[in-house]
């Protein structure tokens, strides 16, 4: 007899068909209207073969010297969690956008191409409130640096498996999703209130096509500076940022609550 896990605090494997029970964390107002926000943890049924996860634009350079630093020290950590990942039958998905031509005579990049087109369903109507930071100015917060297209490939610490894929492209990557039978989506990278939002393959887009997404929190960063509003630390603004993502579109989760799930 199949245990319930639902709504507990401790991850432990599921028992069948690699399926885990993985802690997530979400924001919930319980009396509509209030403004009040909670978050709330609960166990969450993950089934492997049915998972992908993404990374979203981990450049081998960005034109901004603090967030180049800050995704030089996510790729120390993203590395071998996706190792871990892969070893467990997880999909892996690469999207390092506008680097397409960097990766188009590549397997992984030739394999998506080979996925028949399937036409996604009509989107949810959902709605999206303004984001807590402001980054109208870029959200760079090293001065003086101004914006250019500074990358041409993912960064080369993040090994590119031969079972992996290569996409920047939304439409793509649902069509590899539906004709595997994936419903489910890790998203990891950056930025939080850029391109983990608004990229075609990410958050917004995929929830609205039915794609059940989870944020690695712990493997993202935002670009905002904290001399613009709400005038708070990078950290905390990142962390406003994940909140609000949690309220309207995602779940997140840790890297190590995943790792300790798979174990």
């Amino acid at each position: 007899m199949k245990r319930a896990f639902w709504l507990i605090p401790v991850l432990v494997l599921a028992g069948d068909g690699g399926r885990i029970t993985l802690k997530v964390r979400s924001r919930v107002e319980a009396f509509k209207g209030s403004g009040q926000w909670q978050a709330v943890e609960l166990g969450y049924p993950l089934p492997l073969d049915a998972t992908a996860a993404v990374i979203c634009d981990m450049w081998d350079k960005h034109w901004c010297r603090g967030a180049n630093e800050r995704v030089g020290g996510l790729v120390t950590k993203m590395e071998p969690f996706l190792e871990r990942l892969r070893a467990s039958g997880v999909l892996i998905i690469h999207a390092p956008s506008e680097t397409m031509e960097f990766y188009k005579e590549s397997a992984p990049r030739r394999a998506v191409l080979g996925f028949s087109k399937v036409a996604p369903p009509e989107p949810l109507g959902l709605t999206d409130p303004p984001l807590p930071v402001d980054a109208s100015d870029g959200g760079c917060d090293t001065p003086g640096d101004s914006s250019y297209k500074a990358w041409k490939r993912q960064h080369a610490g993040l090994t590119i498996g031969p079972n992996d894929l290569i996409s920047d492209n939304g439409q793509e990557i649902y069509n590899v999703l539906s004709l595997r039978g994936i419903k489910h989506l890790l998203v990891m990278g950056v930025h939080t209130n850029m391109c983990i939002l608004n990229r075609t393959f990410a958050i917004r887009q995929m929830t609205k096509w039915g794609i059940r997404c989870i944020l690695v929190r712990d493997l993202t960063d935002a670009m905002y500076d904290p001399k613009d509003k709400p005038y708070v630390s990078h950290e905390a603004g990142t962390g406003l940022v994940v909140e609000h993502i949690e309220k309207y579109w995602a779940p997140s989760t840790l890297s190590v609550d995943v790792l300790r799930a798979l174990r």
